[in-house]
C-alpha cells in the first residue's frame, strides 16, 4: 500500500477525485521514444534513466512540475517507498510509483539506495498496486523454490534489495534475509542484475 496526502490543489468531479500527475510534453518525444524501445539514456546528473531509487524520508511532496512554484498535488508518507526516475531537470526528478502515478521531486528526497515491494501483478503484465491480494509470497532461504521458507510476505511490504541475478533477489525484510522471485517485486527491472 502507498500512502500519499492529497493536497487541497486536488479538483472534485461528481464526486470523483481528479487529479494533474504530469506535466504534458515536457520530459519530450526523443526521452519517450528511447524509453518505450527500452533504451538507457543519461540524465541532467549523467546517471541513467529510467532507474530505480526510494524515499529518503517518511515526508516527500509531490509536484506537477519541476519547481517550488508548481502545485503539490500529494505527499508521500513511507520512507524507503521504491520509486522510478523517469527524467531529470536541474535538481528535480519526475518519478513514477507502482500505481503508474507519477509527479516531480526534489532530488534530494531520494536515495540510492535500492528497495523494492512485493506486488501482486495483474495478467497484463502491470503491477496491480497491491489492491489484490491473492495470496502470500514466500521469502526462501536460497534462490530455489524447494528450499527452507524463511518468511511469508504480503503484497505492499518493502525490503531492502542486496543483490539480484536476473531471476531472484535477496531481500532484507523487517529483520529476515531471503530469496524471493524477482517478477514479485516492483524496484527492481525484469532480468536486471543487481550486485
Amino acid at each position: 500500500m502507498i500512502i500519499r496526502c492529497f493536497h487541497i490543489t486536488s479538483v472534485f468531479f461528481h464526486g470523483a477525485l481528479a487529479l494533474i500527475t504530469g506535466l504534458a510534453g515536457f520530459a519530450g518525444g526523443a526521452v519517450a521514444a528511447a524509453q518505450a524501445q527500452g533504451a538507457t539514456i543519461a540524465g541532467a546528473s549523467g546517471l541513467p534513466l529510467p532507474r530505480f531509487v526510494s524515499l529518503k524520508s517518511d515526508k516527500v511532496n509531490v509536484r506537477v512540475g519541476p519547481g517550488r512554484q508548481n502545485a503539490l498535488v500529494w505527499t508521500y508518507q513511507r520512507k524507503g517507498l521504491p520509486v522510478e526516475i523517469t527524467y531529470e531537470f536541474d535538481n528535480w526528478r519526475k518519478i513514477r510509483d507502482s500505481d503508474g502515478e507519477t509527479g516531480w521531486v526534489l532530488a534530494s528526497l531520494l536515495a540510492g539506495t535500492r528497495t523494492a515491494m512485493v506486488m501482486t501483478w495483474n495478467k497484463d503484465g502491470t503491477p496491480s498496486g497491491g489492491k489484490k491480494v491473492a495470496a502470500l509470497e514466500k521469502l526462501y532461504k536460497r534462490p530455489d523454490e524447494t528450499g527452507a521458507i524463511v518468511a511469508q510476505v504480503e503484497s505492499g511490504v518493502i525490503g531492502r534489495v542486496k543483490t539480484c541475478d536476473g531471476q531472484w533477489c535477496r531481500l532484507e525484510i523487517k529483520g529476515y534475509s531471503g530469496w524471493m522471485k524477482q517478477q514479485l517485486l516492483w524496484g527492481v527491472y525484469p532480468e536486471e542484475k543487481i550486485k
